[in-house]
């Protein structure tokens, strides 16, 4: 085995861990850190909702979480122009737990006896008087609407100047994460407020997409 392979082979290990450390680090003392809960056993913190190996779904990454099966009730409007049908995958991972109907410690196959509470953050299956989500967000829509922005022309400066497609939209839908960071650190003072993807001074987020 060659020095120059060996050299190469480190430098590559140290610039993974960097990124894994990175990574690792917003997650660490945010509202999705459970790794002190006293019914998260294995004291880790991405076990809850992702594993790497044996995943039982592909709703997301290596998803590791029991999934609901509940059917929602979703938004509705006489001036809404978006067709709303039943949460996607994305946003279907999130109410896994936000529902209310599936144990918070209902992964890696077990059945939870640890319910979300009723503190604000249990939204249940009637999401009509919640932003809708899981609807395709484009050109075409923002067209027949009149009163959006074209998601591939809106820069947003908080997301280093990318445009709403590029850093908020899925698949091209606005789903849960296109407004809130899963991942993000009580300590990022642009999230820190119910982990806002931009911070909602002003009503900075909902100006992102809506042109009012």
């Amino acid at each position: 085995m060659s020095k120059n392979f060996l050299v190469g082979a480190l430098v590559l290990i140290s610039a993974s861990f960097l990124v894994w450390g990175s990574s690792f680090a917003s997650i660490t003392s945010s509202p999705h850190d459970f790794s002190t809960a006293t019914w998260n056993t294995t004291g880790e913190i991405c076990v809850v909702c992702h594993t790497p190996h044996n995943s039982s779904s592909a709703i997301a990454p290596l998803w590791n979480h029991a999934l609901s099966t509940a059917t929602y009730t979703v938004y509705s409007s006489p001036s809404l122009s978006a067709a709303v049908g039943q949460p996607s995958a994305s946003s279907k991972a999130c109410l896994s737990c936000h529902d209310g109907t599936v144990a918070i410690d209902s992964f890696g196959g077990a059945t939870g006896t640890n319910f979300m509470p009723d503190d604000g953050h249990r939204l249940g299956t009637d999401l009509s008087n919640d932003h809708p989500v899981s609807f395709t967000y484009d050109k075409a829509l923002a067209d027949a609407d009149g009163g959006l922005y074209d998601p591939t022309l809106k820069t947003v400066g908080a997301l280093g100047g990318k445009t709403v497609a590029q850093g908020m939209l899925i698949g091209n839908k606005v789903e849960c994460g296109s407004c809130h960071d899963v991942h993000a650190d009580k300590g990022n003072s642009s999230t820190a407020d119910n982990l806002l993807l931009v911070a909602n001074s002003g009503s900075a987020l909902c100006l992102t997409c809506h042109n009012k």
